[in-house]
C-alpha cells in the first residue's frame, strides 16, 4: 500500500527530529523518518521544502530550518522593582540561540564547577557561553589556561602584566608565573531553576 505524504507531514517529522536531537537529520535519516527506502526520495522532499522556504542551506551548504522551532514568544517586560501594571501583548519571537550566541562558529558551552565567580552571578552547574576569537578587555570574564591549569576569572591587564581575579573574596588573585593562554571570553550565563 502506498503512503501519501504531504509537505506538512515531512516538515513535522524533520522538525521533531531536530527538537529531539538538536541537529538536522542527514539525508539517510530523512529517508528513515519519512518512511522511504531511497535517498533520492529524501532529496525530492528536501527540494520541495527548500522551494517552499521551510528549509534553507547555510553558507557551508548544510540544511537548516528557516524558523527555529525552539524560539519563544517575547510577551513584554516585567519590572524587577516597584510593581507596575502588566501589559500582555506579543512583542516578538526570540530564539535563545540567536539571542545568546552572536558568533556560533567560534563559541562553545562549558559547565561551571566551583564558586570562585559567584559574586559575578556565575554559580556551580551554570552553563557559560565562551567566544574563542574575541580579544579580552579589562573587566571581561575569561576562560584561561594559567601555568597548566584552567580557570574562569576577571581579566585585568596593566602594561604587560595580566592578573586574573575571582569574584569571591575567598580566592586569591592569580598572576601567571610562566604561561598564560586566554581561550575565550564568557559572553553569557545560562541557569535552570527547575528540572
Amino acid at each position: 500500500m502506498k503512503v501519501k505524504r504531504t509537505l506538512q507531514d515531512v516538515e513535522k517529522k524533520i522538525t521533531a527530529f531536530f527538537l529531539d536531537n538538536g541537529r538536522m537529520p542527514s539525508y539517510s535519516e530523512i529517508a528513515e523518518i519519512i518512511g522511504v527506502r531511497s535517498k533520492s526520495v529524501a532529496h525530492f522532499w528536501v527540494a520541495k521544502l527548500l522551494d517552499a522556504g521551510i528549509l534553507q542551506k547555510d553558507s557551508k551548504g548544510f540544511l537548516t530550518l528557516t524558523r527555529n522551532p525552539r524560539a519563544l514568544k517575547l510577551a513584554g517586560e516585567v519590572c524587577a522593582g516597584i510593581p507596575v501594571p502588566a501589559e500582555e501583548e506579543l512583542r516578538d519571537i526570540v530564539s535563545f540561540d540567536e539571542y545568546l550566541v552572536r558568533n556560533p562558529q567560534n563559541s562553545f558551552l562549558l559547565s561551571v564547577t566551583g564558586d570562585s565567580m559567584i559574586d559575578a552571578g556565575i554559580r556551580e552547574k551554570d552553563l557559560v557561553i565562551v567566544e574563542n576569537n574575541r580579544e579580552p578587555k579589562n573587566g571581561d570574564i575569561v576562560l584561561a589556561e594559567v601555568d597548566g591549569n584552567w580557570t574562569m576569572k576577571y581579566f585585568h591587564k596593566k602594561g604587560d602584566m595580566v592578573v586574573l581575579e575571582a569574584a569571591n573574596s575567598q580566592y586569591s588573585t592569580i598572576m601567571p608565573r610562566a604561561d598564560l593562554r586566554i581561550a575565550g571570553v564568557i559572553t553569557a550565563v545560562v541557569r535552570k531553576y527547575h528540572k
